[in-house]
Formats: structure tokens, sequence, C-alpha cells
């Protein structure tokens, strides 16, 4: 039992982390043991990326605390240090109990380290994952600089436990944006194309990020993606790229799809609403998580182009390809004419009654925020002496 209200701060960075908090958020926000508060940043508060601030406000949430960290997407290192300044200023001010954080963005391990570093309690959502470029390393920095971990499922668990983190600090919870995908007020498909003007009546979902690692690169790999999307003879729903390095190149070449009655082009699209074109596409071709967590509940065939999701636990039915234009293609080619069958990878859907389940147990509040690494031996124990 709680015995006072305890203060949490939501942490959120971007419309895709937005989707994985907000079933967490809903069911702690009118709970009398806690005062929620959400600290919104990152791409929520770029214009060209769609203000998506505007749709955490919609939420009707109470406390919502806007910053803008952006600096240029060449100099995430400075857009970095300026969350640290801009969020330590707030929690200096609002003293919360609990810093939650998702995945793999700046922005969460600015939340983290000024958690850890301001001895307030840290949780990672959705630590212990692998995938490919930056976002591997950043991931695995804020798993380091924080406390208590939900994770999306027991592979997720081991890899933290291999990292040396405390098994009893590590939860699971499943992926909580399965929470929305399977809930059953989604809205419908006719209400999502009369809302973005969709015309199609068939279409497939096309996202493409940077990979930062292979900035040299990105030039060619999107000027082919793009040349692709063209030469496929199919209707898409384009969504803009994150900012990362890279992301202007990928930009600069979706503008050859502006104004082709094949394609539908937008910065952003409201999380649910995603959702439901999601589970309504013929296909979806790219390199977002997206094709990696929520189309396989939907049984959507994917075609993941290229190294960014490298490592993450795949559908056995995922087409994966090279970047080159003829291969991306090819790959269209047999997803358009494919069905792939359903998989759960990443929980049921009851991700938020866990969440708050751990809550509520004055345990959790009670663990300890001197951080321990555990040891774990392979073989025989290393003399120093060999």
């Amino acid at each position: 039992m709680i015995l006072h209200k305890k203060k949490l701060v939501f942490l959120t960075g971007t419309r895709a982390d937005f989707g994985k908090l907000k079933s967490l958020i809903e069911i702690t926000k009118n709970r009398s043991e806690f005062e929620v508060h959400i600290f919104v940043t990152g791409m929520h508060m770029l214009k060209e990326y769609g203000y998506t601030l505007l749709e955490v406000e919609k939420c009707g949430y109470q406390n919502i605390h806007p910053f803008s960290n952006h600096t240029d997407e060449k100099t995430m290192d400075l857009s970095l240090a300026k969350t640290i300044q801009g969020f330590s200023s707030f929690i200096t001010q609002l003293k919360p109990d609990l810093i939650v954080v998702h995945g793999d963005r700046i922005e969460a391990l600015a939340g983290s380290i000024v958690g850890a570093l301001n001895n307030v309690l840290v949780a990672h959502v959705e630590g212990g994952e692998v995938s490919g470029t930056i976002d591997e390393i950043i991931r695995h920095a804020v798993s380091k600089m924080s406390h208590l971990h939900f994770v999306s499922n027991q592979r997720a668990k081991e890899r933290l436990i291999q990292m040396g983190e405390v098994p009893d600090s590590i939860y699971v919870i499943g992926s909580p944006d399965v929470d929305l995908m399977l809930s059953p007020n989604l809205p419908s498909i006719e209400e999502v194309k009369s809302y973005y003007e969709i015309q199609f009546t068939d279409y497939a979902v096309a996202m493409f990020h940077p990979v930062t690692t292979e900035f040299d690169q990105m030039a060619i790999y999107a000027r082919d993606f793009v040349d692709s999307l063209l030469e496929s003879e199919q209707d898409y729903v384009v969504i803009y790229p994150n900012n990362d390095l890279g992301s202007a190149l990928i930009l600069k070449e979706f503008e050859r799809l502006a104004g082709i009655a094949r394609f539908r082009i937008f910065p952003s699209i409201r999380f649910e609403y995603f959702l439901t074109l999601l589970k309504n596409a013929k296909f979806m071709v790219g390199n977002s998580s997206a094709g990696i967590r929520e189309a396989p509940y939907y049984g959507i065939p994917v075609v993941n182009v290229g190294t960014r999701q490298q490592n993450r636990a795949l559908h056995e039915d995922i087409i994966n390809c090279g970047y080159g234009k003829e291969q991306v293609k090819k790959a269209i080619k047999i997803a358009s004419s494919s069905k792939f069958s359903k998989e759960d990878l990443f929980g049921s859907g009851n991700s938020d009654q866990l969440f708050l389940k751990s809550l509520l147990n004055k345990d959790f509040w009670q663990f300890s925020k001197q951080k321990q690494f555990i040891d774990i031996f392979l073989g025989e124990k290393l003399s120093f002496n060999q």
C-alpha cells in the first residue's frame, strides 16, 4: 500500500515513444496514489514533423510540460546536453518520485542521466533489446543509468541480467503499445481515411529512417528507396522519418513523391490512427521498428530494408533485403502478394495492468538507488595471472 501520493514523470520525445507510454500514462493518471506529469520534448516540438505536442495535449492530460531541445540533426550531442539542462531544471522544481523513460532516443538518455545523478528512481521501458545503428548504444546506456526495468519479454530480461542488472529490478510486462493495438476502441479505417483524406482502396505503409552509422551512404539509400516505391506501381501512405542524422537526405528524396496521386505523405500520424492504417494495409516497407513489432500482431507482410533492425527478434515471415533498388522492388513484389501468419512476441496486451501492479507494491518504491553490478561468470573464473 502506498502511504503518500507519488509523483510520476513520463518523458516523451517522439510520436513513437508516446504511443508506447500512453497506456501506462492512462492507467495511472486517475489513480489517487499518483500525480502524473508528462515532459514533452524532442520531435514533438518540431513543426516540420507535425508539432505532435498538440497530439499529447489532445489527450486531455493535466500536467504537460513542453520543452524544446532541438539544435541540429548533426549535433545530437548538443541536443542531449540541452535536454539534460532543461529536464534537470524541471525535476529540481517538481521533485518526482519516479522518472519513466522509453527506448533508445537521446531524450530517454537525458532522463536517465538526470534521474541517476539527482537520486531519483528511473524506470526504463523496453530495455534489453538489440538492433542496429546508434540506437543500440543509447538503449544499453539508458538501461545502465536506470534503476528499474519494464521489458517486453523474457529474452530482454536475460540480456539485462547479462549486462549485470539485478534480476529483481526487471519486470516482464510485454510491449505497452500492444495494449493499444489490441484495444477494441481503435478508430475505424473509414474514420482514419476520412480524417487524413486517404482515397486508396488498397495501400502499403512506407517508413524509412536514417541509419546514423551509415550516414555517408544515406543519400544513395534514400534515393534507391524512393525509386523502388515509384517503380512498384503500388499506392502508399508515406510517413516522415525521425529527426536523426540523415533525415534531411530522406526528406529531400520524399519531395519527389509530392503531387503524385499514388502517394499520401505525412509528417506524423496519431498513434491509434496509425495502428488502424497498419492493420488494414496490404503490406509495410522500410526500416521502422513498427514492421518488426506491430505488424506481426496484425499478420501484415513486411519488407525490412537494410541494417537498422539488425539483430531484432524477427517474425519468421519478414522479407529482409538490402538497400538496392532492385532488391527492394523484388521484395515489394513478393510482399504485395503474400500472407503472413500473426505472431505474438511482445505480450498479450496487459502491459498497463502489470505496470500498475508493480507500482502499487510498496517494495517497488524501496528499491535501492545505489546501482549494483551482478557478475555472471561463463565457464571457469578467469585468473589475472594467465
